[in-house]
């Protein structure tokens, strides 16, 4: 039940709320069933005992000090109204418990998602993004539900302390047998308990890779489907999937079980308890009855209270998973720098930069990216990185935004080096383009501004403009406010690209990146990114990580990665390379 104290921490004065509320309730409850003796009493003999003892002589001791005669229709009116305001109680306790979880639930997603967007690059690098999702939507929900059932467990051990203690008011002999009885019951069932907890954590991983797994078949289908391989994938997810059903299998034996057994074991010790009272320790006949009705609510909440905490074994694994991943989301936070901020008005370099992937296996050496590379992206110039795949170009430009820190060397901004920059204002100075862009199943309008409230209409339109992607957006039957479908599926390739562009271009970037963005284009696509490239000369610095020699023909200089070294070509071929690519256009 550690759960328990943790959403207390979370939440201490709902909590607390919550807890006085459910004892409250308790007392009201146990007020009305200690009336039930007198109550049986005056129904029975016409007037209460003239002698009465225990139990019944404190509660009519406490219906004359408050001024009431115990009749029947006094006795009758109280355990009425005792049970009318326990259920207004539990009512408002029920759904007080479901605004705490929402809360509560709500609480876990936001910090994990803060987690999540702290953290630095590397550490989404190992995260399959499945697992991640499972952790925001299924492992929250279920540690809400672990909370819930843990909230009634703590209901039902506070009714069944209740009804021992009026219980053991009327006879300490016949309660101290019961619960003898009552905890011999308890542990013949924890197996039982324990069983679903092992099933919940085994459920808490499968369903983690499964997702996993279903979301990368997800983004790959389309080239899984067009080379006839998309079936290859079924067997890794039947196998998980039955899995998850095994697991769901033995949660429901699990389930079913323990009502099953609790029913008969209870009416027997029941049956039991209340003979010994009746022929052995001789209880009188409408104290016998009192006793079995309370030994009866006693272990009827005993039974639900193991119910729930079965439900809250199952449960918890979920938290304590999610929690694990917003703690390890936390330990790799990035480093916000000192706040310094600078315009970009020199140059960005990189001196003798050199960084290394430490090796996965114990005896490898590590791998290195970077070896004493040194650049320099002059402001306002567009600085092209060429070299075979793998060779770092794509690493430099991650060093540049501040996504990887050098081993080695510095980067520099305008002479500061990177990590004394306030690295989310370096960051929204950047409009960065990947190869494969990625679009919101939304409109073109969210698609460049990312739903940023203070970009106007007038401002999309410019970065469309900017982007040469106003030609067609305009003749849209919509125009921004056309729907791009899934991942963009309704424009083409060179239309994706220049939205993305857009959306890189709309916040008035210092620097654009542009990693592989005329890779895929079409001559007609690519020459309008060119254009756009071609017209922020001046204006905006641009870093462009290419193969094509069309954009190395844009470019105010170039580097050649290859072996962990940036190499910069020499002046006569970056004055070759735009009549290179002309010459090639007009073949």
């Amino acid at each position: 039940m550690r759960i328990l104290l943790e959403f207390a921490r979370a939440r201490p004065l709902a909590s607390l709320a919550l807890l006085l509320c459910l004892f409250v309730a308790g007392v009201v409850e146990g007020l009305g069933y200690s009336s039930v003796l007198p109550l049986l009493r005056v129904a029975i003999d016409g007037s209460v005992a003239e002698s009465p003892s225990g139990m019944e002589a404190r509660v009519l001791d406490a219906f004359r000090s408050v001024g009431l005669v115990p009749t029947l229709g006094v006795l009758a009116s109280v355990i009425a109204a005792a049970f009318i305001v326990k259920a207004a109680i539990v009512l408002f306790v029920r759904r007080q418990v479901g605004y705490t979880i929402a809360r509560v639930v709500t609480d876990l997603r936001l910090r994990l998602l803060r987690a999540l967007l702290r953290a630095d690059w590397p550490y989404y690098v190992r995260q399959p993004v499945g697992g991640l999702a499972n952790a925001f939507v299924t492992e929250a929900n279920r540690a809400g539900s672990a909370y819930m059932h843990g909230t009634w467990v703590a209901y039902r051990v506070l009714q069944m302390a209740i009804y021992a203690g009026i219980a053991f008011a009327i006879s300490w002999r016949v309660t101290l047998v019961a619960l003898v009885i009552a905890s011999f019951l308890v542990l013949s069932l924890a197996g039982l308990v324990r069983t679903g907890r092992r099933a919940g954590l085994r459920q808490t991983k499968l369903f983690r890779g499964l997702l996993s797994r279903f979301t990368d078949l997800l983004q790959s289908v389309k080239p899984l489907k067009a080379m006839g391989r998309a079936e290859d994938m079924t067997p890794f997810l039947e196998r998980d999937t039955l899995r998850v059903q095994r697991i769901r299998q033995k949660q429901v034996f699990v389930k079913e079980a323990m009502p099953a057994l609790q029913e008969p074991i209870m009416v027997g010790v029941l049956l039991l308890g209340l003979y010994v009272a009746s022929e052995i320790m001789g209880l009188e006949v409408l104290s016998f009855g009192v006793m079995g009705l309370l030994l009866y609510k006693a272990y009827s909440a005993m039974n639900q209270a193991q119910r729930r905490y079965q439900k809250v074994a199952v449960d918890e694994s979920a938290y304590w998973a999610i929690r694990r991943t917003i703690e390890e989301a936390e330990a790799q936070a990035e480093r916000s720098g000192s706040g310094v901020m600078v315009p970009l008005r020199d140059a960005i370099e990189l001196e003798a930069v050199s960084l290394q992937h430490d090796a996965v296996d114990a005896g490898r050496e590590a791998h290195v990216v970077l070896d004493r590379a040194d650049v320099s992206i002059p402001a306002g110039e567009v600085t092209a990185l060429t070299g075979p795949s793998g060779s770092g170009k794509t690493t430099i430009v991650d060093l540049v935004a501040g996504l990887l820190q050098p081993t080695e060397g510095c980067v520099r901004v305008d002479g500061v080096p990177l990590g004394e920059l306030d690295l989310a204002c370096w960051r929204r100075s950047i409009g960065y383009v990947p190869q494969e862009t990625f679009l919101l199943n939304d409109t073109i309008a969210t698609n460049v501004t990312l739903g940023a409230p203070d970009l106007s209409e007038a401002e999309v339109v410019r970065a469309l403009r900017a982007a040469h992607a106003w030609e067609f957006v305009k003749d849209l039957p919509k125009g921004i406010e056309t729907p791009v479908g899934e991942r963009g599926s309704a424009l083409s390739g060179g239309q994706r690209q220049r939205i993305a562009i857009a959306r890189a271009l709309v916040h008035r970037p210092s620097l654009l990146i542009l990693d592989e963005a005329t890779a895929s284009l079409d001559p007609a696509s690519e020459a309008a990114v060119l254009e756009a490239v071609r017209e922020l000369r001046g204006r905006t610095t641009v870093l462009a990580v290419s193969h094509q020699p069309a954009l190395l023909g844009v470019a105010s200089r170039v580097y050649h990665v290859a072996d962990g070294v940036a190499t910069r070509k020499p002046a006569e071929e970056e004055a070759a390379a735009p009549r290179a690519a002309a010459a090639g256009a007009q073949a």
